[in-house]
């Protein structure tokens, strides 16, 4: 498995890079955009069927609906702001392509119970697969963890895109 640095997407061009494949980066890039946008229907097409979580709101969920409820309709219109860090991406690419592994630092902002806002980073891992080098990837596997000492709970409220 190659380990290999990432730079910035911006506006979702994908640099000249050396990489084991820069659909990788855009499917990190552009997942994260429909995080930050709160935007569940957007993010329900990238996943398996049978995707398997870990994340700040609930323990191992199994199956994306559950994912989606149980995760994501619950952190992602609590938080603002949301952005992975794709200068610091790490990718391990099976030596067939057919899977990947995306480790990726992210920041979001929190709000307290009384509105205040607070920096809310975290790091997540991403299982992407596929059946044909070429194709689109299929997220089958996402753990986010917060940052060591950042609060767990956020109380935004925007609506979600379902």
């Amino acid at each position: 498995m190659q380990d290999t640095p990432h730079s910035p997407v911006p506006e979702h061009s994908i640099p000249d890079l050396s990489i084991p494949d820069r659909s990788i980066v855009e499917w990190v890039a552009d997942w994260g955009a429909e995080v930050a946008a709160a935007d569940i229907r957007a993010g329900r097409r990238r996943f398996d069927d049978d995707l398997i979580a870990f994340g700040t709101n609930a323990d191992v969920v199994v199956g994306r609906a559950a994912v989606e409820a149980g995760q994501w309709a619950q952190i992602w219109p609590a938080i603002e702001d949301f952005e992975f860090l794709l200068d610091d991406l790490r990718v391990r690419l099976s030596p067939d392509g057919l899977m990947a592994v995306a480790i990726v630092p992210w920041s979001s902002t929190g709000i307290d119970a009384d509105g205040t806002r607070f920096d809310r980073p975290g790091r997540a891992t991403i299982v992407l697969e596929r059946d044909v080098v070429g194709e689109p990837w299929s997220g089958t596997h996402t753990h986010f963890s917060l940052a060591r000492g950042v609060p767990s709970s956020t109380h935004g409220r925007r609506e979600a895109i379902r």
